[in-house]
């Protein structure tokens, strides 16, 4: 079973995060910032992932609520891919949201990296401070330990440009973790590790 319960606890949040990478989309996610929990539902949805997120914030700074979801959701993902046998590694998507579009590309390669080209003028859209877009796929990479890039093709309304980029890397991710029914007992790599 690819399901594991992570927990990080600092001296401004806690977090506690419940992953099935083999999930149907369930999802109970209750981050404090009302357009973020949007966002991760669009995550489990898209993705297919079981998704349970919660957060106690001490400090109440969005920053941390969002850096520490990040990384908690990152340290998920790695340890539900265990040694990684037997997936695809590699998950691509180009997904619509009304005007906007976003390129996704992922690769679960053991080295961290973000290419993030999303551009956007406005400062806020809902409750959400939009610089901490990037910083969200910045540190669930560094976490997760993959290779991402994230490029926004077209858009003008902030919130389906941002909308797009949470569906192309829902459907991306899901493919990168899916089994190969081909070779379920392979590590898709010349090293032999991921």
């Amino acid at each position: 079973m690819r399901k594991v319960d992570v927990e990080r606890k600092t001296l401004e949040t806690e977090a506690q995060i419940s992953l099935n990478l083999d999930g149907s989309g369930k999802k109970n996610i209750n981050t404090g910032i009302r357009f973020f929990d949007h966002m991760l539902e669009q995550w489990a949805s898209h993705g297919y992932f079981d998704l349970d997120i919660k957060v106690d914030s001490k400090d109440k700074d969005p920053h941390h609520i969002v850096e520490d979801i990040a990384i908690t959701l990152g340290e998920a993902y790695l340890k539900a891919l265990c040694d990684k046998k037997g997936i695809n590694r590699y998950g691509y998507a180009v997904i619509p949201m009304d005007e906007a579009l976003t390129l996704t590309s992922i690769d679960i390669s053991g080295r961290s990296f973000c290419g993030f080209n999303v551009p956007i003028q406005e400062e806020r859209v809902s409750d959400f401070e939009t610089i901490l877009l990037k910083h969200f796929f910045s540190s669930f990479a560094a976490a997760s330990k993959m290779t991402i890039h994230i490029k926004l093709l077209d858009g003008e309304d902030t919130h389906h440009k941002i909308e797009s980029v949470f569906k192309s890397f829902a459907r991306a991710l899901r493919i990168a973790c899916s089994i190969d029914k081909d070779h379920p007992n392979v590590t898709p790599s010349t090293k032999g590790v991921l």
